[in-house]
C-alpha cells in the first residue's frame, strides 16, 4: 500500500497558484515563499516519486519514526530528528517506514532566495538533541507558519509565514546561530544560580532550593549546572563556603568556631572535616599557614 495523504491527525495547507503568483507581486513576496506546508503524524504508508522532480525545494524534517529519501537514485536514510532539503527540479522520491513510520514537517519553498539553502540540500542533516538544541523553539516556528496560513490567505498571514520560513529554514542551515540564545540563557542562569549560594551561605540551602529559584526542575538543573561547572551544585556550594571559610580564616581573628558559623555549618567537628576534605588540611592548620 502507498499513500500520499490522508494520515490519521494531519494537517495540510496548499497555498492556491493564483495566490502565489499575486504573493510574487508583493515587495519582498518573490525572494522566499511558501507553496505547500504540512505535517504527518506517524504516516504509514506515506510514499511518493516525481520523476520530473518539483519546481520548488522541499523541507522534510523528521521528529519521530523512520523513513527515505531518493535523489537522482541515490538512496538515503532518515531517522528522528533528521532532515533533508530536496532540491528544486531532480528526480526524487521519499516514503515512511513500514515498520516504524515517520512523523515529519514538511514545506515546498521557492524564490530568488531559496538557493540560499542549496549548500545543506540534497543531503541528511541531524539535529542532536541537547538542553540548547531548541528544537521545541524550531517546532514553534513552523506552528506560526502554519497557524496562520490555516486563518486564510491574507497578505499579513502570508508575509508574516513568509518571514517565519526564513528564520526557520535558517535554524537548519546555522545550527550553532540558532542554539546561541539559549547557550547564552543557560550560561546566565548557572551565573545566577552561583550568586544565590553566594547569597546564602549561612543558609541550609537544598538542591530543590536552588532549582526552585532558577524556575527549573532538580534534574535539568543538575545537568546543565554539572555541564557548566564539571560539579554538582551541591559540590560546588561546598566549595563556595569552604572558600569563604578560608577568606575568614586568612582575613579575620575569628576562631574556628566562629567562622564555621558564618558558612552554615552549626557542627564545628563537622565543618572540619568537610574542610579537611576539600583543602587536604584542617582549619586550625590553614590558619597557621603562611600566605603570600
Amino acid at each position: 500500500m502507498k499513500k500520499r495523504e490522508g494520515f490519521k491527525g494531519q494537517r495540510t495547507v496548499i497555498i492556491p497558484g493564483k495566490i502565489v503568483e499575486e504573493m510574487k507581486g508583493y515587495l519582498s513576496g518573490s525572494m522566499l515563499f511558501i507553496t505547500d506546508i504540512g505535517f504527518y503524524p506517524e504516516a504509514k504508508h506515506h510514499f511518493r516519486k516525481r520523476i520530473n522532480g518539483c519546481n520548488q525545494y522541499i523541507l522534510i524534517y523528521c521528529v519521530d519514526g523512520e523513513g527515505w529519501i531518493s535523489v537522482e537514485d541515490k538512496k538515503y536514510k532518515v531517522g528522528k530528528n533528521m532532515y533533508f532539503i530536496i532540491p528544486e527540479g531532480v528526480s526524487h522520491s521519499y516514503g515512511s517506514d513500514d515498520s516504524d513510520p515517520w512523523t515529519i514537517y514538511w514545506v515546498h519553498f521557492s524564490g530568488d532566495f531559496a538557493k540560499h539553502f542549496y549548500d545543506i540540500s540534497g543531503k541528511t542533516g541531524t539535529i542532536s538533541p541537547s538542553s540548547v538544541s531548541r528544537i521545541e523553539d524550531r517546532i514553534q516556528l513552523f506552528e506560526e507558519m502554519m497557524v496562520n496560513l490555516e486563518m486564510g490567505y491574507s497578505r499579513e498571514n502570508i508575509e508574516y509565514a513568509n518571514v517565519c520560513l526564513l528564520h526557520f529554514l535558517s535554524s537548519f542551515k546555522y545550527i550553532s546561530q540558532f542554539r546561541q540564545v539559549r547557550r547564552v540563557k543557560e550560561e546566565d542562569m548557572i551565573e545566577r544560580s552561583i550568586l544565590f549560594m553566594k547569597a546564602n551561605l549561612m543558609e541550609r540551602l537544598t538542591l530543590e532550593d536552588v532549582a526552585k529559584e532558577m524556575k527549573l526542575s532538580v534534574s535539568y538543573f543538575s545537568l546543565l549546572f554539572r555541564q557548566k561547572t564539571g560539579y554538582s551544585p551541591m559540590e560546588y556550594f561546598i566549595h563556595l563556603r569552604i572558600q569563604k571559610a578560608c577568606q575568614l580564616l586568612d582575613s579575620t581573628s575569628l576562631r574556628v568556631g566562629e567562622v564555621s558559623q558564618k558558612v552554615g555549618y552549626d557542627d564545628q567537628y563537622y565543618f572540619s572535616r568537610i574542610f579537611k576534605k576539600v583543602m587536604g588540611i584542617s582549619p586550625a592548620g590553614y590558619k597557621k599557614l603562611p600566605k603570600g
